[in-house]
């Protein structure tokens, strides 16, 4: 059975972009593929949250994660945190990973861009980090959107590095999982760029159908196309980008044949695609405010969670261990 490695920021509530892009997929893996499913709190320090934050950011985001449809009866669900193996990993690939590499990354010179004040050595060393949560499990299959293809391809350059310096076939070189279908990313409502919190452009799976209105209300347009089958604007492509993945196929065309004819009024495109929104979220918000309630079933899938994925973790350092060199006298 192939195993699959997934994981999310504990930085704030999941978005449209984190469902369709990694989350929904790994609901349909967790059946058929031995599943780890992680939150990511050491990474969320890159930006150094406030403490009072940090517990009730894990708990919303597990909470989240179940309400999506993870079991953790048949899966492994996780905070990172509370396998400190993957630190060890971690300083072992950073061992071999290149300043070079690691500057050159996309992320990394968005990060420098947008955070020039909290340029850290953990934003460096992201995709190591990111790596060693993959293949202390040894993961074969990592659901991930198209924003992650690049982090993905270093964690196998690390793992490929590994095998090749200590000449073992030992990590296993993990592809994307996406059921065969092209990455998905989703598309913020600023009209550019993809969804994210940072961003802020996105739509949360905790947003109530009010907010959802006014958000996509006040999505990015433009004044309406002045000749017939004009190419939509960015921000108007990427409202036609959102109805594609949440509406009826009927309510697509209908507004592409308006679009294409210079018919169209925006408004009633966007009142349509809040609905659609709303429709997709509420049973997931309601989902999730009745396991926010119950923190001792919270609690129960941590302990357990934390056991399974350390048995894991622990057997792949004691193995990396010995491949190393470190040995017991």
């Amino acid at each position: 059975m192939e195993t699959v490695v997934s994981g999310i920021r504990s930085t704030g509530n999941l978005h449209l972009g984190n469902y369709f892009g990694m989350v929904r997929n790994a609901v349909k893996m967790q059946q058929e593929s031995n599943c780890f499913f992680f939150i990511a709190d050491y990474h969320s320090l890159t930006t150094h949250p406030n403490p009072a934050d940090m517990h009730s950011n894990i708990r919303q985001i597990l909470a989240e994660y179940l309400a999506c449809g993870i079991d953790p009866e048949v899966a492994t669900l996780f905070i990172q945190s509370d396998v400190p193996e993957v630190c060890e990993l971690y300083l072992i690939l950073n061992m071999n990973a290149y300043k070079g590499e690691l500057e050159r990354t996309a992320s990394f010179k968005e990060k420098v861009r947008r955070q020039p004040d909290n340029i850290n050595a953990g934003l460096l060393t992201y995709p190591v980090l990111m790596a060693a949560d993959i293949i202390i499990h040894r993961a074969h299959k990592v659901p991930v959107g198209k924003d992650q293809e690049q982090h993905l391809e270093m964690t196998r350059r690390f793992a490929r590095r590994f095998n090749t310096m200590y000449n073992v076939e030992y990590f296993p070189e993990p592809d994307a999982y996406n059921f065969g279908e092209q990455l998905i990313k989703i598309p913020g409502l600023d009209g550019t760029g993809k969804m994210g919190k940072s961003e802020g452009n996105g739509i949360f799976l905790t947003d109530p159908p009010a907010e959802i209105r006014k958000k996509v209300m006040r999505a990015v347009t433009d004044s309406g196309p002045t000749r017939r089958n004009q190419k939509p604007s960015p921000g108007t492509a990427n409202l036609f980008a959102l109805m594609e993945i949440l509406s009826d196929p009927s309510s697509v065309d209908y507004f592409r044949e308006k679009h294409a004819s210079c018919e169209i009024r925006y408004g009633d495109m966007k009142k349509q695609l809040a609905e659609d929104i709303i429709s997709f979220t509420t049973p997931v918000r309601e989902r999730i405010e009745s396991i926010l309630a119950d923190p001792g079933y919270l609690r129960r899938v941590v302990d357990s969670g934390a056991e399974k994925a350390r048995e894991s973790a622990s057997r792949t350092i004691r193995e990396v261990r010995e491949i190393i060199g470190y040995r017991q006298f």
